[in-house]
Parts: structure tokens; C-alpha cells; sequence
């Protein structure tokens, strides 16, 4: 419990109390007294009806009990009278008299209700204090200080990135024995930028930092500087750095820089905004007039782009630290350090767990191995095996299973067809990622999913892949006219990327004969000012052969498509109905159904699929195992149209 919680509770039970104290008293005290009149009194103790009585001198009051059992309370002279003091004790009535209350006594109940009040109102002024304190305290900085035992992670807990832990601890090394590097004239980085994808380890390199530094070391967000108050985020950022200086050689983390760091002048505010002035404060702190020495600031970023070029130059941020995502040989050691603990199968290779996640950053793959963990336990299992990857990989690319989801057969084998055509295009042509499982069980958003992953890193995209990529896409789409003869809102997802797709080829990268070596930036900004100040930098006419050029990509494609699908008709339907039979279809088992109804091999080098985690590394099956008997493949109800067919017309929009 909080200690204010704790005091208002105390506060409240003490007053309570003394109530109780004060209230609770009058309730049995006034129980069964009856009030009579004095001469009432007199006369009933000449009756012989009155036990006895007890006078009050100061008040005049007189109590006792009557010979029924009954207390009264009456109010008499005072002082009382002796003649009727006497009538009182020749009638046998024990007549006794209370003393007069003293000062303090008769004070007593006015000093508790003083007390109360004066205990309520120094809690309302303790509490008034503190608002006061938190106003005055707003500007502090809100930055966390580490030492060397706090945080336990090192270096050694960060798997991979040995270039980049290289250039870090470098900066550790110099803090910690700067002699070394002063001798030979080297001078400090002011400022290294951690920039690299989402979940890629930023903030554990700097934890890292943390743990390896002998130095101290201040850790806040970029948002801790932003307040509601104008001028807090620069007195934060002042107060930071004074900090600092004062435990100079000292190192200062900022995670989420872009929050404080971004353009000035962008947007609506201007350039007096609360925001900018922080950074302008920033600015000044890490390479102003009055330099700092022995503080070394450290950033984390994904968004280098939307950051000011006054932040980035020489001087503030001195270097820039790319953290990519993990290639094989980092993601191996990274699987080890997230399995490290976990009850693994024998049968479980990290390595064909690495070779089968190209693409994953290191989130992902912690996300990968707990998922793993999860599958294991729903299936009773006490070790995590190979299935269990498997099964964590496709719920990490694909989605979560939506087992309740009802389709109507009509709908279902129309997915079936979609979701074919999009895979035998991924088979067949030479350039797309390998084919790896077909499912129309519909997962995440989508009602099927043809997944599709490449086996090796790959940093740079080719033209021919950009448009098998295309013509893939177009694979659902084209499957349904050359079935149905119309169209569905199925391929709206495959469409918006397509076009994108063409956009940037057209656009950005030069691929299109017309447009020639030039490219146009895209219109969306990260800024509303920007976006409202933005003046497009090309022609009508400009304008005019872009929006030609893409139409003309997709439309060869779409026809490119067509061509494929129509040669391979029997083996769209025999995918198909395999789907409509079983839901889900791996990658080599729709090859050989791909390849059987073709009546030879696709691809005679070999079967262009990915395989299941647990086949990876497995010896590839022969041309005689993949193609059996492809003479005797089921003739389709539907022969495939001739190589020169025509498309039917698109419906009107």
C-alpha cells in the first residue's frame, strides 16, 4: 500500500475514533431517563417514591432513581436549597453531591473538537504542500541512474551484432581508461544513433551498455521530456545534463528519439512550440557553447528519416549505428539464448529453426520460441519439439487459425481456387519466393493464405522478382476469371499491393522505359505542414505517362498470369480440389500435385518449394519420387484452353 494511502487511512481511523469516543457515551447514558420537573421531584419524595438523587451545584442538575427502577434527570436552584434538601433526606432519600467540574474539565470536549480540526487541517495543508512540491519539481529530469550491478545484462547476454557491440564498447572502453585514447589525440563520440527495424535490439544493446559501463549511466525516454507545462521539456533536458556533468565521465540513454528530435518547422506550430524548444535545448546541450566533456550520449531510433539534420551532423550524434535484422548466422545464436532454459526435444536443430526464419527480427524470434513453448503445452507434450516451430512460424507469418469461422461451399471452393491460382503461380515462375504452404482456413484477416518465404537473406530486389511478384499476386485474381468468368472482392488486398508495388517500380526505382533514369518522391509526408505545403514536382503530362506506365506493368502481368494459369489448368483444378479435401497443403506436396498434372517436372533441377522445419537439411527426394507415374494423373473435367485464349471481358464498373 502507498504510504499517503496509508496516512489517510490512519487520519480517517483516528477521527473516528475520538468521535466514537465523544457520541458513543450519550447514546447509553441518556437510555431509560425520564425528565420530570423539580417540584414533580418534591412531590414524589414526600410519596416515598424516590431512591435517590444526586445535585449538581454548578449546573443545577439533579439525577438519580425513582422506586420503579426509572432514571431521572431534573433541573434545580442553584445552589440547592436546604430546606428541600432536608424534605429529601427525611423521606429516606439518598441525597449525594457532585463536585463542580473543573476548568480543565470543562474545557476538555472544546480541546478535542480543537484537536480534530487542527489534525484536518495540517493534512490538508501536507497534502497542498505536495501538489506544490510536484509543480515545483516538474522541470527535474525523469532519467533512471544505473550502476554496475543494476542491470545483470551484458554483452555476453546479446547474441549476434558483433560489429555493433564492437563499436559500443569502444565508446565503454574510452570512458573507462580515456588516457588511452587521449595519447594519441583520438577524442570521444559525443553521440551514437541506434538505428535499425522494430524489435531489433536497440534497447538491449543499450541495457547492455549499461551493464558493461563502470561509469554512471542515465536512462529516459523521449517522451519523459514532454509535458503539458511550456518549458518543462528544456528544463528536463537542463537538468539531465547537469546531472550528468556533475558524475562526468557519465553515459546518457534516450530511447525513442524521433519523439523529441523530429524536423522543426514541419508542422502547424511553427517553431515556438513546446516540442521544438526541447530539442532546441538539446541541441545546445550536447555541442553549444559551453561544451561538455565526459558524457556521451546514447539514441535509439526507427525512424532516422523524420529526425532533424541539426541532431545528426558531426559534433551531437558522432556516429550512426546501423542494427539490421539478424542475418543466419545471428539468428542461430539468438535461438539459443531464447531456448536457453526450455526443455528442447533431441530431435530440434536450431539451425534449420534459423534457416527456416529468414527475415525475423530478434522479437520475432523470442516471440517464435515462446510460441513454440505454448504449442507444446497445448498438445500435452513436456519437451518442445520440431512440430512445435513449425506450428509457431506459421501462427507468427499467418495468423491464428479461426477455427469458428463458417464458409458456405460456394465460398469455400471459390477461396480454394484463389488461393491455387496464387500458389501455382509461386511454383511455376522462376523468380518468386518458394512456395511453402497453402491453407484456406481462414487466418488473421484473411480467409486463405498462400505463404510463400525465401530461404536465404536477401538485401536487394531484381526486376524479374519484382514482377513475378506481381504476376503471383494476380494469381487469385486470374484463377477466378478463368473459372468463373467474373470477379470477387477476394483480391482487393492482392490489388492495393500490386499497385503500390508498380507505383514505386515506376516511380522510385526507374524501371519503367518511358519515365527513364528519374524518380519521383512519394507525396505521403510525415508531416501535416508539409503535406499541406507540398507542391508536386513533375508535369500533368509527367503525371499522366506515370499513372499510363503502371497501368500498362499490371496489365502484362494480369495477361502473363492468364497465359501461366491457362497452360497449367490441370493443375490449378488438381490443387484445388486437394484443398477442398484437406484445407492445408504443404509446399512440396502441391509441387508434386503441380507437377503431376503437368506431366513432367516444372522445374527439372529441382522441386522450387520450401520445406517444413522438420524436412530442411533432409536429402532432396528424386525426380523419379516426385513426378509418379505422371502418365496416369486423373484427366481434369476441364481441359486446359489453348495457349492463344482470350480472357473474358472485366464487368462494367
Amino acid at each position: 500500500m502507498a504510504p499517503q494511502m496509508r496516512r489517510r487511512i490512519i487520519m480517517i481511523a483516528l477521527i473516528a475514533f475520538i468521535l466514537g469516543v465523544l457520541v458513543i457515551p450519550s447514546f447509553f447514558s441518556n437510555k431509560n431517563v425520564k425528565t420530570i420537573t423539580y417540584s414533580t421531584l418534591i412531590r414524589d419524595a414526600r410519596q416515598g417514591s424516590v431512591i435517590s438523587s444526586s445535585i449538581n451545584n454548578s449546573n443545577g442538575v439533579i439525577t438519580g432513581q425513582l422506586s420503579n427502577g426509572t432514571n431521572y434527570t431534573t433541573n434545580g436552584p442553584i445552589p440547592a436549597l436546604s430546606a428541600e434538601v432536608s424534605t429529601l433526606r427525611t423521606n429516606n432519600v439518598n441525597v449525594t453531591f457532585a463536585n463542580p467540574s473543573s476548568l480543565a474539565g470543562t474545557l476538555l470536549p472544546y480541546l478535542i473538537w480543537i484537536l480534530i480540526f487542527g489534525a484536518f487541517m495540517f493534512y490538508v495543508s501536507r497534502q497542498a504542500r505536495g501538489q506544490m512540491n510536484g509543480m515545483m519539481s516538474v522541470g527535474r529530469s525523469k532519467a533512471k541512474q544505473f550502476n554496475e550491478d543494476h542491470p545483470k545484462t551484458t554483452f555476453a547476454d546479446v547474441a549476434g551484432y558483433l560489429g555493433v557491440k564492437s563499436e559500443i564498447s569502444e565508446v565503454v572502453e574510452f570512458l573507462k581508461s580515456p588516457l588511452r585514447y587521449k595519447t594519441i589525440g583520438a577524442n570521444i563520440p559525443k553521440g551514437i544513433l541506434l538505428v535499425g527495424p522494430p524489435g531489433t535490439g536497440k534497447t538491449m544493446l543499450a541495457r547492455a551498455v549499461a551493464g558493461e559501463a563502470g561509469v554512471p549511466f542515465f536512462s529516459v525516454s523521449g517522451s519523459d521530456f514532454m509535458e503539458m507545462f511550456v518549458g518543462v521539456g528544456a528544463s528536463r533536458v537542463r537538468d539531465l545534463f547537469a546531472t550528468a556533468r556533475k558524475q562526468s565521465p557519465a553515459i546518457v540513454f534516450v530511447d525513442e528519439l524521433d519523439s523529441i528530435g523530429r524536423k522543426r518547422g514541419a508542422g502547424l506550430g511553427g517553431g515556438h512550440d513546446e516540442r521544438e524548444q526541447t530539442l532546441n535545448q538539446m541541441l545546445s546541450e550536447m555541442d553549444g557553447f559551453e561544451p561538455t566533456e565526459g558524457i556521451v550520449v546514447i539514441a535509439a531510433t526507427n525512424r532516422p528519416d523524420v529526425l532533424d539534420p541539426a541532431l545528426l551532423r558531426p559534433g551531437r550524434f558522432d556516429r550512426q549505428i546501423v542494427v539490421p535484422l539478424p542475418d543466419l548466422e545471428e539468428r542461430l545464436p539468438i535461438l539459443e539464448v531464447h531456448a536457453k532454459g526450455k526443455p528442447l526435444d533431441a530431435s530440434v536443430d536450431m539451425m534449420i529453426v534459423a534457416r527456416g526464419t529468414p527475415g525475423m527480427s530478434g522479437a520475432d524470434l523470442a516471440n517464435l520460441v515462446n510460441e513454440a513453448a505454448l504449442h507444446a503445452v497445448r498438445r500435452n507434450s513436456t519437451t518442445i519439439g520440431m512440430e512445435d516451430f513449425e506450428s509457431s512460424r506459421d501462427r507468427v507469418l499467418m495468423g491464428q487459425e479461426r477455427d469458428t469461422m463458417v464458409l458456405q461451399d460456394a465460398e469455400r471452393e471459390r477461396i480454394a481456387f484463389h488461393e491455387s491460382g496464387h500458389a501455382v503461380l509461386a511454383y511455376v515462375l522462376d523468380k518468386t519466393d518458394p512456395l511453402h504452404k497453402i491453407t484456406i482456413i481462414p487466418r488473421g484477416m484473411a480467409l486463405g493464405v498462400t505463404m510463400t518465404l525465401p530461404e536465404e537473406d536477401r538485401h536487394i530486389m531484381a526486376r524479374q522478382h519484382l514482377e513475378d511478384s506481381l504476376c503471383m499476386r494476380m494469381g487469385g485474381r486470374v484463377a477466378e476469371l478463368l473459372v468463373y468468368g467474373d470477379l470477387s472482392t477476394g483480391a482487393a488486398d492482392d490489388l492495393q499491393r500490386n499497385t503500390e508495388l508498380a507505383r514505386r517500380m515506376v516511380r522510385e526505382w526507374g524501371m519503367s522505359k518511358e519515365i527513364g533514369p528519374m524518380a519521383w518522391g512519394s507525396n505521403n509526408q510525415v508531416f501535416l505542414g508539409e503535406d499541406l505545403m507540398h507542391t508536386r514536382d513533375y508535369s500533368d503530362h509527367t503525371s499522366k505517362v506515370i499513372d499510363d506506365e503502371i497501368e500498362r506493368i499490371l496489365r502484362e502481368q494480369e495477361s502473363r498470369a492468364i497465359e501461366v494459369l491457362t497452360l497449367h489448368r490441370r493443375g490449378l483444378e488438381s490443387l484445388t480440389r486437394a484443398l477442398l479435401e484437406r484445407e492445408t497443403i504443404e509446399g512440396a506436396e502441391a509441387a508434386r500435385l503441380i507437377d503431376e498434372a503437368h506431366g513432367e517436372p516444372v522445374h527439372p533441377e529441382g522441386t522450387k518449394t520450401v520445406k517444413s522445419l522438420s524436412q530442411i537439411g533432409k536429402t532432396a527426394p528424386s525426380k523419379e519420387a516426385v513426378i509418379a507415374a505422371p502418365a496416369a494423373a486423373s484427366p481434369s473435367t476441364n481441359p486446359a484452353p489453348a495457349p492463344n485464349w482470350q480472357p473474358p471481358k472485366l464487368p462494367a464498373v
